[in-house]
């Protein structure tokens, strides 16, 4: 989620004890690697679709048994009163990193990652678009995870974060507002043996074909991005073409969704013109990008925009899907 500023460092604290304590309960096997793969970083699923060891963003949420075992950690969701979509412990190693990167998928359009600091040390440091922060242990921060940032570990102790994605409540939002915010009163929200804590969860079930309102938005969002990695007048006249292919996907997506709605006998329609589209930007894309993360203009569309615009499902048209 694109936010107004890098970093926001909320105005709650937790127990660091009892949090220490609960992520040393886990067992051995419960960590397990990161799904990008980056050496020395690995995660305990807490909560994930159906409660499974999987990484998956789209479908029913529910509390693993890592987390249903652990209830302080229970407790600290809970307390922010906000639904949760995947939620873990991300674990990075003496001397390891989380590379350079931005969020970019559609999963992120809408949700942010909230970080809460188990085990850390104060030569941990955060970095976003420039800015470098120590996340300390007990403490809640949020930040742009549109922009570049990166994680570097550089001491001789693991850190370990919980780390949960959400869209957020208007209090949870008025929250963050006060970060920072010279005299907000710290929350403190201690560990509770008498309170047996539930988060609320997702429910993330995309349509087989997405509306045109929504593409529409992703489509408006993008534009207002786009900007030449270098200024010259063949590449000005590639932005405006690639500005007019994105309007032209927009139209003939609404048509489409006119004459089809979200019936199977129109979804090989849509997948074609999601295909054309598709090339059409690798053609053009060469030379723009996004202007607050720098990624090139036609991985945001594939990764934001192309590959969530249809499900799996409509995606390949002759399998037999549910209604």
């Amino acid at each position: 989620m694109r936010l107004p500023q890098r970093f926001y460092r909320l105005p709650v604290r937790f127990n660091v004890d009892r949090l220490c304590a609960e992520a040393a309960a886990l067992p051995a096997q419960a960590w397990v690697p990161h799904p990008n793969g980056d050496a020395g970083n690995s995660a305990v699923r807490l909560i994930s679709v159906d409660g499974g060891e999987n990484d998956e963003v789209n479908g029913i949420m529910r509390m693993t048994p890592h987390l249903e075992r652990s209830p302080y950690l229970r407790q600290v969701l809970a307390s922010f009163g906000v639904v949760w979509s995947r939620s873990r412990l991300l674990r990075l190693a003496p001397g390891a990193v989380v590379p350079v990167h931005a969020d970019i998928h559609y999963h992120w359009f809408f949700r942010v990652r909230m970080h809460v600091p188990i085990v850390t040390r104060a030569a941990v440091q955060f970095t976003c678009d420039g800015e470098r922060v120590h996340m300390a242990a007990g403490e809640a921060w949020i930040f742009d995870n549109w922009r570049l940032h990166q994680v570097e570990n550089p001491t001789d102790s693991e850190r370990i974060h919980l780390v949960g994605d959400t869209s957020g409540s208007a209090a949870f939002w008025e929250l963050a507002a006060q970060s920072e915010r010279a005299g907000a009163r710290v929350q403190r929200v201690e560990y509770d043996a008498a309170r047996c804590a539930t988060p609320l969860l997702e429910r993330a079930l995309p349509r087989p074909v997405m509306p045109p309102t929504e593409l529409d938005l992703l489509v408006l969002d993008m534009r207002s991005e786009l900007v030449l990695e270098n200024d010259a007048p063949d590449q000005r006249a590639r932005l405006a073409r690639y500005h007019a292919l994105l309007l032209g996907f927009g139209r003939d997506w609404r048509q489409l969704y006119a004459q089809f709605g979200e019936e199977r006998e129109g979804w090989e329609r849509f997948a074609k013109l999601r295909d054309a589209v598709r090339e059409q930007s690798r053609l053009l894309g060469p030379g723009l990008a996004l202007r607050t993360n720098h990624v090139s203009a036609h991985r945001v569309l594939e990764a934001r925009i192309l590959r969530a615009c249809l499900t799996p499902a409509a995606d390949r048209p002759g399998t037999n899907a549910p209604a």
